[in-house]
């Protein structure tokens, strides 16, 4: 389960069994939610936020930080992906601490 990202507490991973669309977990505290990534033409097209089969969806608060997250770091999450899944390599993870706008 690699750990791509630490948004102000909200681990955000893939889990290493993953399929497509390209998506993202995020936890906090015991709850998870999900952001898939849908692509078009190479560039992401949208993003669709989704609850977790048997799990608790992140709060409200957490939830919104997630998705603002998401939609600024979407480019870096979907090369993230293609290194991890596609080229094999290993991730790493990164630390942000300051909100996104």
């Amino acid at each position: 389960m690699p750990k791509i990202y630490i948004y102000c507490g909200i681990a955000i991973i893939f889990y290493s069994n993953e399929h497509e669309p390209v998506h993202v977990h995020g936890k906090y505290q015991g709850k998870e939610s999900k952001a898939e990534l849908i692509i078009k033409d190479g560039k992401v097209e949208s993003i669709i936020i989704k609850s977790v089969k048997g799990r608790a969806p992140l709060p409200a608060n957490i939830l919104r930080d997630f998705e603002k997250f998401v939609n600024v770091y979407a480019d870096k999450i979907v090369q993230k992906w293609i290194d991890y899944f596609v080229l094999h390599k290993q991730i790493s993870c990164e630390i942000i601490e300051r909100k996104v706008k």
